[in-house]
């Protein structure tokens, strides 16, 4: 649809910057634990979605009502209440991963942590993996022409 764009977009703002900016302590350390990560498991650099989202990767979508646009792959936000990742799926393996993962909650496709401590971290790799590539392998859709 034109006109139609995603409130949530790429922006310049350098990742190390805005970790730095972390209030909390405990949650910069483990941002910054996160981010190690996820440049590994994805094997891309970050980069800043919005004021406060990093994302790892992108992947394009089309919706049958015609809206369509970019969004990152997976990624996490350090919130004041929790680090907030980008990781879950539906796919079969997610819950069995969740089952191992340790103290969280989650949402739709959210995972909330409050620290890193709390969980698995072989296992948050194996989750981030999982989304990066449900991302860019199945959700991933071909650009239609003059879009």
């Amino acid at each position: 649809m034109a006109g139609d764009e995603n409130k949530t977009q790429p922006t310049a703002t350098p990742v190390d910057e805005f970790l730095a900016r972390v209030d909390h302590p405990v949650r910069q350390a483990d941002a910054k634990v996160l981010d190690e990560m996820f440049r590994r498991v994805t094997g891309h650099e970050p980069v800043m979605w919005g004021p406060s989202m990093v994302g790892y990767g992108q992947y394009h979508y089309e919706y049958a009502s015609g809206h369509s646009g970019d969004t990152m792959a997976t990624g996490f936000s350090p919130r004041k209440a929790s680090l907030s990742l980008y990781v879950l799926t539906p796919r079969p393996e997610t819950t069995e991963l969740l089952s191992r993962l340790g103290k969280h909650k989650s949402g739709k496709a959210c995972l909330y942590v409050n620290k890193l401590a709390d969980v698995d971290l072989e296992v948050l790799e194996e989750l981030i993996g999982n989304a990066f590539r449900f991302s860019t392998e199945e959700l991933d859709q071909p650009r239609t022409a003059g879009r």
